[in-house]
């Protein structure tokens, strides 16, 4: 069986959740292809060669997929699709917009979201906000999924010796383009892949405050920033934060969730964590039943007194 990732990269280096997506491969088939469509990706292909376990790099370069619109991805992932049994994207924004209109235009059943591979026509998915693991199981001559990037660990980067293939672009879509973009940078490491986050929900008050309490906190662990859906909808702070059913998808090994009550929604972005502290005033909070560590308290107490002892051991080492 053969198997064709769909490489997610800024034609210079390869994004994280394609390595995640490289080893949920690994499991359906014995032959792994990826294809990196972009313009000027030589960088993002050599990055792509040097995975252990890949036998080729597909290279579509074009200028209409430099900005890797969902239209014209799907069109180049369509016209290699009948030579592979999968076709396997993480399941970022970025994958969830493309991938759809593949399945569509092959008319198979997309299969969403995988966080499980039990066998090369066999997936788990989580459903009902995570509460539930369903098996699917799927008759279709295509495979076509999206990859959970927390339920699988990331490929190696090195060691690797794919051969780097150019191949025709597919013909450019033209029914898209874009129009602007503003990049948001941070010095803090990027959600999907920080060891440690600290998530502020609505009992923070205001962005305002979010900020003042938080960013210290996070600054003491080189966490990253994150938030409830409740403080996105107020407000408090832009949806590229937002962690839960309809953010991102995080299980960092610490997650510290500040004010946050734990909605099914959020709980269902962040509970495979691997230790989650909680802060709260209300003892009943959902949050606490997924936490390892639970505190009840004024978190506008309680987060500074954090910070102080963290500032105390840096300041006196033992």
């Amino acid at each position: 069986m053969t198997v064709l990732i769909v490489a997610e990269h800024d034609n210079v280096a390869l994004a994280g959740p394609t390595l995640n997506a490289v080893s949920a491969a690994a499991r359906c088939g014995d032959e792994l292809h990826i294809l990196v469509a972009g313009h000027r990706c030589a960088g993002a292909a050599a990055s792509a060669a040097g995975i252990p376990g890949v036998a080729k790099i597909l290279v579509a370069d074009a200028p209409h997929l430099e900005y890797a619109l969902a239209e014209e991805v799907a069109a180049q992932v369509l016209a290699l699709a009948s030579n592979f049994t999968h076709i396997l994207a993480p399941a970022t924004a970025l994958g969830k917009s493309y991938i759809p209109r593949v399945a569509a235009r092959l008319d198979v059943a997309q299969i969403s979201d995988v966080s499980k591979i039990v066998g090369p026509d066999t997936f788990e998915r989580a459903i009902y906000a995570g509460n539930a693991v369903v098996t699917v199981q799927s008759g279709d001559p295509i495979k076509v999924v999206t990859v959970r990037s927390t339920g699988f660990d990331a490929a190696p980067t090195n060691g690797g010796c794919a051969t780097v293939e150019s191949i025709q672009p597919a013909a450019e879509a033209g029914i898209s383009r874009l129009l602007s973009e503003e990049l948001t940078k941070s010095a803090r490491p990027e959600l999907n892949t920080a060891k440690s986050i600290v998530s502020g929900g609505r009992g923070l008050g205001s962005g305002e405050n979010y900020r003042k309490v938080l960013e210290p906190l996070a600054d003491k662990l080189g966490a990253a920033l994150g938030a409830s859906r409740a403080a996105v909808d107020l407000g408090f702070v832009s949806n590229d934060l937002q962690i839960g059913q309809t953010g991102k998808i995080v299980a960092p090994q610490l997650y510290l969730a500040v004010g946050i009550s734990g909605a099914m929604q959020h709980l269902a972005g962040m509970k495979d964590s691997k230790v989650i502290v909680a802060i709260n005033k209300d003892p009943e909070a959902p949050i606490f039943e997924v936490a390892d560590y639970g505190i009840v308290g004024d978190l506008f107490e309680v987060v500074p007194e954090l910070v102080a002892e963290l500032s105390s051991r840096e300041a006196h080492p033992v």
